[in-house]
């Protein structure tokens, strides 16, 4: 995947463009808040056009699914993984 980062407020929000998809490629943003000791992670993806958000298929949420299973990995052991 190809990204180019755009904003990082640290420990707060990071924001970043998906190239791979070209001219149709998204933008994500991930924002962290604590709640009630918690950490709720929100994140949103910005597709230029409906057309490009249907392009984009089921391959999107395939990818989102790894990311996050990664992510739980690191968290577990953020010592052992690479990032």
């Amino acid at each position: 995947m190809s990204a180019s980062g755009r904003e990082v407020i640290p420990h707060s929000r990071l924001v970043w463009t998906n190239e791979e998809g070209g001219e149709n490629g998204s933008v994500t943003t991930v924002t962290f808040q604590e709640k009630n000791g918690k950490t709720l992670l929100v994140l949103r993806e910005l597709y230029p056009s409906k057309e490009a958000l249907d392009a984009a298929g089921t391959g999107a949420a395939d990818a989102m699914e790894e990311t996050f299973g990664q992510l739980d990995e690191f968290l577990v052991s953020p010592s052992s993984s690479k990032v």
